[in-house]
Order: structure tokens, then C-alpha cells, then sequence
């Protein structure tokens, strides 16, 4: 049987000693494509930083490809975008140079054959490959976010985990990584983004879950996504207004 590729079984995170995730239980199949949806507060990036293990469990367990958090955890076959972050404005690299800092794992940093290659490939990938050689600093907002992707993307990995990659973005980017995700989707990546709505993603996402004062509230879904997304959208377009 194929493992999932991620599994959640009573995941329980505190920070600073305030609970902000209740016995998270979740299982994602591989090659499958899902939204965590949620207000502002609810949890849902707490919830995708545990999985990749940036913040730690005080319960429960994770396991990526059925090998929990740890030394054993194949992160060669995970990438992980977070949100746009303050620091790709104030360091001074090229996006290749951003991209190739995605091969860093745990404690080495590790350049194999043709990284060179790999890293313009993921920027082709996001429509960037053009400005390799340019300082993030000089990229917009959504640019720096597709930087992040590429980065993400180096590694060619089997699950890719985005937190909130539409926000704060032009149309320009928008268009960019829905285009990528869904080459990703068709070509059997699972990914697990977190989302302020759904945007027009509908007819690639497969699951759609919601984080509501850190319980997961929904499941996968068993209508139609016409019937099932749009009014999560709406919720949450309500939610954060």
C-alpha cells in the first residue's frame, strides 16, 4: 500500500505555553492536491509549520511518507515556501542565488551535479529565469513569493508545501503560479497550500479542510467543487474583511 504522504494523528502545538492547535487528526494521499482555509488567528500556518517541522509538537504525531518528524524524515522529497518574508528585501542575493540556498538540508549545504541547471530550471518554471542574475531587492512582492517557489521547487520534490502564496501578489504572479501548480498537479506532485481564499483554483484542488480556533473543522470534500469551494471563499473573503 502507498504510504500518504502526509499523516496527522492527534497533533496538539503550544506556543510560548498558549495552545493554538487541538488534536489535529489529517491524512493527505499522495498526488493529491488540498486547501487549509481559516481566518487570521485560526491556526492554519501554525498548523503547516509543524509539518515541516519549524515549530515543534507539544502532542501527537506527524509523519511525511510514512516516517515521522526526525532524522529519518525524507526532507530530500519535501519543499516548503513560506510566506514572502522582510529578509528578501534586505539581503542582498541574486534570485539564482535564492533558488540554490533551497538545497540545504538539515545541517549541510549540499550542491549536487547541475545545481546551476536545476536552480534556472525552477525559475523558468515560475517565469523568472530571465532576472537570475538580478537582487531579489529588486523584485516586487509577488516576484520575491515566486522566488520563494522556485526555491521550493529545486529539489524536485514529491510534496510541496506553500503558506499563503497569493497573498499580497500581482496579477502578473498570480497567473504565474497557477500556471505551475497546475503543470505540478498534473505531473503528481501533492501539495498542501494554505489559503486566504480559493481563488480559481477550484478545479485543480482535490481536498479542501478548514482551521477554526485550532480544530480542523472540514473534510474532504463529497459535493461537486462548484458546490463545496465557492461559499469557503466567500467565508473567508467575509472572515478577513
Amino acid at each position: 500500500m502507498t504510504q500518504p504522504a502526509v499523516s496527522i494523528q492527534g497533533l496538539h502545538v503550544k506556543l510560548g505555553g498558549v495552545p493554538i492547535l487541538h488534536g489535529i487528526d489529517l491524512t493527505i494521499d499522495a498526488g493529491k492536491t488540498v486547501a487549509i482555509l481559516g481566518a487570521n488567528g485560526s491556526g492554519k500556518s501554525t498548523l503547516i509549520k509543524a509539518i515541516v517541522g519549524a515549530i515543534p509538537c507539544s502532542a501527537g504525531r506527524i509523519s511525511l511518507f510514512g516516517q515521522p518528524l526526525g532524522r529519518k524524515t525524507p526532507w530530500q522529497r519535501v519543499g516548503y515556501a513560506p510566506q514572502r518574508v522582510a529578509q528578501a528585501s534586505t539581503v542582498p542575493a541574486s534570485a539564482l542565488e535564492t533558488v540554490l540556498s533551497g538545497f540545504v538540508h538539515g545541517w549541510h549545504f549540499w550542491l549536487p551535479g547541475g545545481a546551476k541547471t536545476k536552480a534556472l530550471q525552477a525559475l523558468r518554471t515560475v517565469g523568472l529565469e530571465h532576472r537570475a542574475d538580478e537582487s531579489v531587492q529588486t523584485f516586487s512582492g509577488g516576484q520575491q513569493q515566486r522566488v520563494l517557489i522556485a526555491r521550493a521547487l529545486v529539489r524536485e520534490p514529491d510534496l510541496l508545501i506553500l503558506d499563503e502564496p497569493f497573498a499580497g501578489i500581482d496579477s502578473q504572479s498570480r497567473e504565474q503560479i497557477t500556471t505551475t501548480l497546475t503543470d505540478l498537479r498534473n505531473s503528481g506532485t501533492t501539495i498542501v497550500m494554505v489559503l486566504h481564499d480559493i481563488y480559481n483554483l477550484g478545479s485543480i484542488i482535490d481536498q479542501v479542510h478548514e482551521v477554526s480556533q485550532g480544530c480542523l473543522l472540514s473534510a474532504e470534500k463529497t459535493r461537486s467543487l462548484t458546490e463545496h469551494l465557492s461559499p469557503l471563499a466567500c467565508e473567508c473573503e467575509d472572515t478577513h474583511a
